[in-house]
C-alpha cells in the first residue's frame, strides 16, 4: 500500500493506492469524505453518512492519484453533494471541497 499527503491549497488529504490483483484501488480522504476508484460504493458509504464520490478515469482506468485528481466525478452520494461535489467536476475539485 502506497500513502501520500495531498496538499490543495491549505488542506491536506491522505492518498492511498493499493494494489489488488492486476488494478489499484485509489482513493483520497479526509475526516468529511473521500474520492474514489470506480470500485467504492458511494451509496453504501452513504449510510453512515460518510460523504463519498467516484472518479471516471480520463484513461483506461485510475491506476494511481494522479489520475484520481483528473478523473471526472461520475457519481456522488448526498453527503458529498450537500459539501458541494456534482458530477462532471474534476477530482482534485472535489477533493477541495472536503
Amino acid at each position: 500500500m502506497k500513502g501520500e499527503i495531498i496538499r490543495i491549497g491549505k488542506k491536506e488529504i491522505e492518498g492511498f493506492v493499493i494494489p489488488i490483483g492486476k488494478v489499484n484501488l485509489v482513493f483520497a480522504r479526509n475526516n468529511r469524505g473521500l474520492v474514489g476508484c470506480g470500485a467504492f460504493d458511494v451509496l453504501a458509504l452513504e449510510k453512515f453518512g460518510y460523504a463519498a464520490a467516484k472518479v471516471r478515469p480520463n484513461g483506461e482506468s485510475v491506476s494511481n492519484l494522479d489520475d484520481l485528481m483528473t478523473g471526472e466525478i461520475s457519481a456522488v452520494n448526498p453527503s458529498a453533494e450537500k459539501l458541494g461535489i456534482k458530477g462532471g467536476m474534476s477530482g482534485k475539485d472535489a477533493l477541495n471541497l472536503l
